[in-house]
């Protein structure tokens, strides 16, 4: 009955569609890492001690309430106000719960425990009561100004203490970070309340889903004032994502909008942080183990010695969380590091003049310095690079000036060593160093560890490979191959016409090893220069690895450097890197960046066909087949032209001003050009997407009346024929009124809701006394 008037072509083509977005969305919902975060465990029983509010606060907000972290002794302790730590105040999400604070509260507990309190922090936490504020945008300004009470009233806590706090560092997770930004666009706010902001998996770009104009118009509020104020906004802001297991909130929604010229503002994706390396989905972010580790170590490294509060210094608090979050050297966070170290002492001095070298340190019972002179290197090689596989935090890398074979003082190179997951390794140009006679590496005396150093000198010509990528449309049917040969340590591997969102690829890597006789660990870094969203995979040599790439941020306009795969290989194996098209991680960039958009085009396919309905109804008298009309009706070539009119228009002020007098919402073609994903097919793919979808619920809304009617008819059969049903009943009048009052009193939402059930039982009346006349 249902598929009588259904094309078999057309059945063939939506079946196909559906296959095309299952496999779109089996990627954004599957198609990542596991979860490798550690969890984040209490060592004593969390406590949430409620912090009691002026009077007329709470009667104002009597929704919102405001609690102070603690476990244990701590918690006993500071029951008893006033306070003594660094505040530091937490914002939950869209339905976030306000205890989340318990996990990076703990931490820096069990910090604080491990220096004897010489330094600790409060942790508070708001309870916005789990409100739906990414749904429905009008208690967003409610919350700020909350906020703005809030830290107003922790500061009164410590009235009277010798390290009184004059401001407060804040986390914000989700919307709670935009709240937090927000807080600048008030008024009576002073900016120097907040010292250090720092966002979890918040969208800071636009809404996930702008489902009303309140939420939008805030996005506008606040991104406006801070494109606007970038220069007078001395507020050091630390944004990070969650990478592509957040398939709530994709990660270049949180990358902080166009701030390039403000220096005290970063955004990066959790797995090129250092030591946490994973990705994360909305909610781990906020409990994973290695990433809040990784924010409790930058908070103590903040810390001013002398007003014992996180420093006021922008540019310490910018080198701390680059440090921490951007390039760890592997060495201890200093402000001011000693450039030149003394290398005296009784050590052995070992001359080394190969140009590759590798060292087994194992119980080893006096310092060596190892020295490889430049001087003859420089006329053959570009680079040095040497790696470790101690991951101390000690100096392990010098260079010697104007030096015969030792020297007394040399220059610390450490700080230029870049930490991995299980290795240290520094790369330097040579004509960077003219001055340098010597590189020297040092040994330290070691019991019962074992660790390797190697070393070599390179041509940077013979390390940089190229591989262009695969055409979009090859479909994985063709693909690209590079060879890796020479037994060096170090390859960087550019991938040529690699930049825009919507290419997706997959490299295999694949290890022949000789002589190997145990595992040996290779490191594969994908590298975006153009934004901190690395990733890397840690490979047991020989094996066949696969790589997933694809990008949370396009390439910009103008920008020279390309995306790299570097290699930290090993020197007794070949490496194969073959790379190919990935149809459906294609697909799901479609889905993930464009998903939103969805809903427009199958509520403008359905209007087609409802359209074709109507004139069929009105020029013959007789209503065509949902179904037939859809395929008849739902071009592309009827949407797209409006749309691309209506986008020309709109660089012109006076329709842009009209649009917005007429309170239309912003279009979202000129928000995906503005955020650099608009691409040719993604408006005719979105299109076959929802026209697919359009479809299906067609039909499945068919099926569900007659089920419906059906049950109907069977549970309650009348004794005689019914009447003529009148489409305008005599109760409408009444019916809208109430339906009125219900959207003013709630939400329009309820009210459409209520609307849609009322129509269906109309419809399901009319299909049941069919089926009585017929049967």
């Amino acid at each position: 009955m249902l598929l009588q008037s259904v094309n078999l072509w057309n059945l063939a083509f939506y079946v196909f569609m559906v296959f095309m977005a299952t496999l779109g969305l089996w990627d954004v919902f599957f198609g990542f890492e596991e979860n490798k975060c550690s969890m984040s465990y209490m060592f004593e029983y969390p406590e949430y001690q409620k912090i009691e509010l002026p009077k007329k606060l709470a009667k104002r907000y009597p929704a919102y309430e405001l609690y102070l972290y603690g476990e244990g002794s701590y918690a006993e302790e500071h029951k008893i106000l006033p306070l003594t730590g660094i505040p530091v105040l937490f914002l939950p999400g869209n339905a976030g719960s306000y205890k989340q604070v318990r996990s990076i509260g703990s931490i820096a507990l069990r910090k604080a425990e491990d220096i004897d309190f010489k330094y600790h922090f409060d942790f508070f936490s708001v309870n916005f009561n789990e409100e739906l504020v990414a749904l429905y945008g009008g208690s967003l300004q409610k919350q700020t100004k909350f906020v703005h009470e809030c830290i107003k009233t922790i500061l009164k806590l410590y009235k009277g203490q010798e390290f009184a706090p004059k401001s407060v560092a804040i986390i914000g997770h989700s919307m709670g970070g935009l709240v937090a930004r927000a807080l600048l666009t008030l008024t009576n706010f002073k900016h120097d309340l907040i010292n250090l902001l720092i966002t979890q998996a918040t969208p800071h770009v636009a809404p996930v889903m702008p489902l009303d104009r309140f939420i939008t118009d805030f996005y506008m509020t606040v991104n406006n004032y801070w494109i606007l104020n970038a220069r007078q906004i001395n507020l050091t802001t630390l944004s990070v994502a969650g990478g592509f297991r957040d398939y709530q909130v994709r990660s270049g929604l949180t990358f902080l909008p166009k701030l390039s010229h403000h220096t005290s503002a970063l955004s990066v994706v959790s797995s090129a942080v250092p030591k946490t390396w994973v990705s994360t989905d909305h909610l781990s972010i906020v409990w994973c183990k290695q990433l809040q580790l990784t924010t409790v170590r930058a908070f103590f490294d903040l810390i001013d010695a002398d007003t014992k509060q996180i420093t006021q210094n922008s540019k310490k608090k910018l080198a701390v969380l680059t440090h921490h979050f951007i390039r760890h050297p592997s060495k201890h966070f200093e402000e001011n590091p000693a450039i030149i170290t003394d290398l005296t002492g009784t050590s052995m001095w070992v001359p080394v003049k190969v140009s590759k070298w590798t060292y087994v340190a194992y119980n080893e019972s006096e310092k060596i310095y190892f020295t490889f002179p430049l001087e003859n290197h420089r006329k053959i090689y570009t680079h040095a690079y040497c790696q470790s596989t101690m991951l101390d935090t000690n100096s392990w890398i010098f260079g010697c000036i104007n030096s015969t074979s030792m020297c007394q003082q040399g220059v610390d190179l450490s700080w230029k060593t870049e930490l991995l997951p299980t290795i240290k390794s520094l790369t330097l140009r040579l004509q960077d160093y003219p001055s340098l006679s010597h590189l020297v590496v040092y040994v330290p005396s070691v019991h019962g560890t074992k660790f390797v150093v190697d070393c070599e000198f390179f041509k940077r010509e013979a390390r940089s490979l190229q591989l262009p990528v695969t055409h979009l449309f090859s479909f994985g049917l063709s693909s690209r191959k590079v060879v890796i040969n020479t037994s060096g340590l170090y390859y960087n591997i550019e991938l040529l016409n690699f930049g825009q969102i919507y290419q997706a690829f997959k490299i295999n890597v694949v290890s022949k090893c000789s002589a190997v006789k145990e595992e040996i660990t290779s490191i594969y870094k994908l590298h975006i220069p153009w934004s901190y969203e690395d990733s890397l995979t840690i490979a047991q040599v020989p094996s066949s690895t696969e790589i997933s790439v694809k990008l949370h941020i396009a390439q910009p306009e103008n920008y020279s450097h390309v995306a790299l795969l570097k290699m930290y290989t090993s020197s007794d194996c070949k490496y194969e890197v073959t790379i190919k098209t990935s149809f459906s991680q294609i697909l799901g960039q479609v889905v993930r960046f464009h998903g939103g958009a969805l809903p427009a085009y199958v509520v403008s396919s359905i209007l087609l066909a409802y359209g074709g309905q109507l004139y069929s109804l009105f020029s013959t008298g007789c209503c065509l087949e949902y179904a037939t009309m859809l395929d008849k009706e739902a071009k592309p070539y009827k949407v797209d032209p409006f749309v691309i009119i209506i986008k020309f228009l709109l660089g012109y002020k006076w329709f842009k001003e009209l649009w917005d007098v007429l309170l239309l919402p912003e279009l979202d073609a000129i928000v995906l050009t503005s955020q650099s994903m608009c691409f040719p097919l993604v408006s005719l793919i979105l299109f076959l997407f929802g026209t697919c979808t359009a479809y299906w619920s067609g039909l499945l809304s068919s099926a569900s009346v007659r089920l419906l009617s059906s049950l109907w008819l069977a549970l309650k059969r009348p004794s005689e024929l019914p009447k003529d049903i009148k489409m305008i009943p005599p109760d409408l009048p009444f019916l809208t009124i109430v339906l009125i009052i219900v959207s003013w009193t709630t939400c329009g939402a309820l009210a459409i809701l209520l609307s849609y059930l009322y129509y269906v039982l109309k419809v399901c009346q009319i299909s049941k006394a069919k089926m009585i006349v017929l049967y």
